[in-house]
């Protein structure tokens, strides 16, 4: 069984730092690409990052480049991610999702994904 489950969210005040964790079972994240999408409160989703099944292969949204930098620790099946200088329009629930590796990039459109954690809730807030 396919199993993501996300953690690390919490309240942060802005400029602050956050390391997201998605910890992965059932499958290795080796083989897979691994989206992180978040969703504020009326607002639609927004792929935020991705890595696919090699470490080179990463995509980030516009809104978050050069703040957010996604990894992933292939011992502890884990893949995190890293948001520094945390805004107030980052607060939404973060989600990661998963699906096979079948190219040489990685999406950043929730539709190309097969599975989904439950999701994290970052705040950030003064």
């Amino acid at each position: 069984q396919v199993q993501l489950v996300e953690s690390g969210g919490g309240l942060v005040q802005p400029g602050g730092s956050l390391r997201l964790s998605c910890e992965a079972s059932g499958f290795t994240l080796d083989y897979y690409d691994i989206g992180w999408f978040r969703q504020a409160p009326g607002k639609e989703r927004e792929g935020v990052s991705c890595i696919g099944h090699s470490d080179h292969i990463t995509s980030y949204a516009d809104s978050v480049k050069g703040r957010f930098t996604i990894s992933r620790d292939k011992v502890k099946n884990t893949m995190y991610l890293q948001m520094n200088s945390l805004k107030s329009d980052d607060t939404a629930i973060y989600y990661c999702a998963s699906v096979p590796s079948r190219r040489q990039y990685c999406s950043l459109g929730g539709e190309s994904y097969d599975d989904w954690g439950q999701g994290t809730q970052v705040t950030v807030s003064s």
